[in-house]
C-alpha cells in the first residue's frame, strides 16, 4: 500500500472527491495532474511548493510525493529573506507555482514550475518511493534565529495518518472541512494527505470562516482556536455544524470556554490534539472516548511520551507535576537539515525527542500542555509556574475575551507572572489578579495585569510570546 491510498483506486472515485476554494478535482483528475507535475520533478533535489490556499498547492505536493521528492512548502506570505533562506537551505531548485500566477521575485537558480490542475502526465503510475525516503522538508518557525528544515519521512507521515484514523474513527465515508494553511502540519499533512490516505472527500474552504464551514456540510472539521472561537461567536453557523461527526482543534490549546460555547451550540465536544512539526501529532483524546477540557488526551497507537525534569529525572504523572514532555516512536521526523547542533539539542542520549514543551500528566494518562519550557514554565519565589494554567483560570472570568501569561525578569522573584488581557467587559487588573487567586494557589496570581486589543500572533494562531518579553 503506498501513501496516498486514494489515488490507487481502492476507495471509487467522485467528481468532487477534492474541492479547494470552490475548485473540485476527482481522485482520478488529481492523479493526472500530479502526475504531469512528478514527470517535471523526477530526480529533482527537493521542490518547493508556493503554498497558496489553491487546488495548484495540493496538485503540486502530490506530484512531487508521486516522484519521491521532498516538498518544501513555502508561506505565500514569507518575505524575501525567509524565501531565500529555505529555498537556499533546503536544495530546491524548482519552484511550483499556480500557472499564469505570479512567484513574486525570482531567486537565483531557481526555476518557476507553473502547475495546471488541468494538465494530464503520462499513466500515473508511479513506483512507491521507499519509506524512508524523505517526503517533506518543513520549516519551523524560526523564533530564535533561521528556520530550521525538519526532515519528515513517509514512513512518519504514514504512521502519523494512520495513528489519527484510528483515534478518530476516520474513514472514506468521511467529508474532511478545513480552510487552514497548506504549509503546516495541519492543515497539509493532516488536512491533505490525511484525506488522501483515509479516502474521505476533501473541502478546503480558502478561508476559514463560520459561514464557509456552516455551508460545507461536512462530517469531520479542523480547527485553530481562533476558527473555532469565530465559530462559536456566531450561533447560526455554529449550530450548522451539529451533523458533523467531529470536530478537532489543535495548534494550540483551545481555551475551556470555546470547548464549552462550541459543545453546547453544536451537541459536540470538540476533539484535541497535541503535535509538533517535528513529531506530527502524538497525542489525542478520541472519538469514543472522554473529550476533557483543556486536556489532549492520550498518546496514538505506536506513541511513548515521557516527563522529565530540568536535571532529567523522571517526573511522575500525577496531574500536578510539571515536566518537559518527550516523545518516541515511529511519527517522529529524521532530523533537521544539515543541522547537526540542533539535532543534538533536540535528543536525549537514549533516543527520545525533546519538544520543548512543558505538560502535566494525570494518573489515567491524560496530557494536559502547560505551554512552551522556554516561555510558558515561569520560575517565580522558588515556584514553577504554568503559564497555561493562569491563562485558563483568566479566561473563566467573564469579562475577559483572551489572556497570555509571561514571566518577566523580577529582582526580587526571578520572574514576576505578568498577564497580557484582551477585555470582553470593564473589568480591572486588581480584580483579574484577585480572580485567579480565589482559584489558584496565591504564588500563581499575576503580579501585573496589562489590558491589550489584541495579542501578537502567527499564521496558526498561536500568540508569539516573545514579543510580549520584548513589552516587559
Amino acid at each position: 500500500m503506498g501513501l496516498l491510498t486514494a489515488l490507487e483506486g481502492g476507495y471509487g472515485d467522485h467528481a468532487d472527491a477534492v474541492v479547494v476554494d470552490g475548485r473540485a478535482m476527482s481522485w482520478e483528475e488529481l492523479l493526472g495532474a500530479a502526475g504531469a507535475v512528478a514527470e517535471r520533478v523526477a530526480g529533482a533535489d527537493a521542490l518547493a511548493v508556493l503554498a497558496r490556499p489553491a487546488a495548484e498547492t495540493v496538485v503540486a505536493v502530490v506530484g512531487g510525493l508521486l516522484a519521491g521528492v521532498p516538498v518544501v512548502p513555502l508561506p505565500p506570505d514569507s518575505g524575501p529573506k525567509e524565501r531565500a533562506h529555505i529555498l537556499r537551505d533546503s536544495g530546491a531548485r524548482l519552484l511550483a507555482v499556480p500557472s499564469g500566477g505570479s512567484a513574486g521575485a525570482a531567486e537565483e537558480g531557481v526555476t518557476v514550475l507553473p502547475v495546471d490542475p488541468a494538465a494530464r502526465g503520462g499513466s500515473g503510475r508511479h513506483p512507491e518511493p521507499a519509506p524512508e525516503r524523505p517526503a517533506f522538508i518543513l520549516y519551523t518557525s524560526g523564533t530564535t534565529g533561521a528556520p530550521k528544515g525538519a526532515v519528515i519521512p513517509r514512513s512518519a507521515v504514514a504512521a502519523g495518518l494512520d495513528g489519527l484514523a484510528a483515534a478518530w474513527q476516520w474513514t472514506a465515508e468521511d467529508t474532511l472541512v478545513h480552510g487552514l494553511p497548506l504549509f503546516h502540519v495541519h492543515g497539509l499533512v493532516l488536512g491533505v494527505l490525511g484525506a488522501l490516505r483515509t479516502g474521505s472527500r476533501l473541502v478546503h474552504t480558502g478561508r476559514p470562516t463560520p459561514g464557509a464551514y456552516a455551508g460545507a456540510h461536512g462530517s469531520l472539521y479542523f480547527g485553530v482556536p481562533t476558527v473555532w472561537s469565530r465559530v462559536a461567536a456566531d450561533p447560526e453557523a455554529a449550530r450548522e455544524l451539529s451533523g458533523a461527526r467531529l470536530l478537532v482543534s489543535g495548534s494550540a490549546p483551545l481555551p475551556v470556554p470555546v470547548f464549552e460555547r462550541l459543545a453546547a451550540l453544536t451537541g459536540h465536544a470538540p476533539i484535541e490534539r497535541y503535535g509538533m512539526t517535528e513529531s506530527l501529532i502524538t497525542v489525542s483524546t478520541r472519538a469514543d472516548g472522554e473529550r476533557r477540557p483543556g486536556s489532549v488526551g492520550l498518546p496514538l497507537d505506536g506513541v511513548r511520551t515521557r516527563l522529565a525534569a530540568e536535571d532529567g529525572t523522571p517526573v511522575p504523572f500525577d496531574g500536578e507535576s510539571v515536566g518537559e514532555l518527550q516523545v518516541a516512536g515511529a511519527t517522529l521526523f529524521a532530523g533537521y537539515l544539515n543541522r547537526p547542533d540542533a539535532d543534538a539539542e533536540a535528543w536525549t542520549a537514549d533516543g527520545w525527542f525533546r519538544t520543548g514543551d512543558v505538560a502535566v500528566v494525570g494518573p489515567d494518562g491524560f496530557h494536559r500542555i502547560v505551554g512552551r519550557a522556554s516561555v510558558d514554565l515561569i520560575k517565580s519565589g522558588g515556584y514553577k509556574i504554568g503559564a497555561g494554567e493562569v491563562e485558563a483560570a483568566l479566561r473563566d472570568h467573564p469579562a475577559v475575551a483572551d489572556a497570555a501569561v509571561v514571566g518577566v525578569p523580577d529582582e526580587d522573584l526571578g520572574q514576576a507572572v505578568v498577564a497580557y488581557v484582551i477585555p470582553d467587559g470593564p473589568v480591572s487588573g486588581e480584580q483579574l489578579t484577585a480572580f485567579v487567586a480565589e482559584r489558584l494557589s496565591g504564588h500563581k496570581r499575576p503580579r501585573r495585569v496589562v489590558l491589550v486589543d489584541e495579542l501578537p500572533r502567527n499564521a496558526m494562531g498561536k500568540v508569539l510570546k516573545k514579543q510580549l518579553l520584548d513589552l516587559g
